[in-house]
């Protein structure tokens, strides 16, 4: 063993998939076990609110939408209770390939 090396183990990141058909094609959305999302509207501006695992959450649901071959119109609806928190306004990421 070296000396003045410590190893830790590596933690897989926990998740929740969730699997939705647009059109026939199959998507995978992932939720990260601890990610936190609050959707407020100011009125003038809305504010998305995530802690780090919220981030990457939506970062990756944003990033299935825009794989090649999902099709036009294909969303996800977040809302309260439902991938987001407590008191949020609804949410959803759409795909729009129209200029």
């Amino acid at each position: 063993m070296m000396s003045g090396m410590t190893f830790e183990p590596s933690v897989p990141i926990e998740s929740t998939h969730v699997r939705a058909l647009t059109d026939g094609v199959a998507q995978v959305f992932t939720w990260e076990e601890d990610a936190r999302i609050e959707v407020r509207n100011l009125g003038s501006e809305i504010v998305i609110e995530a802690n780090a695992a919220g981030l990457r959450t939506l970062a990756g649901h944003l990033l299935v939408l825009a794989k090649d071959g999902v099709p036009d119109g294909s969303h996800l609806h977040l809302e309260d209770s439902n991938g987001l928190e407590d008191g949020s306004v609804g949410l959803v990421l759409e795909r729009s390939d129209a200029e």
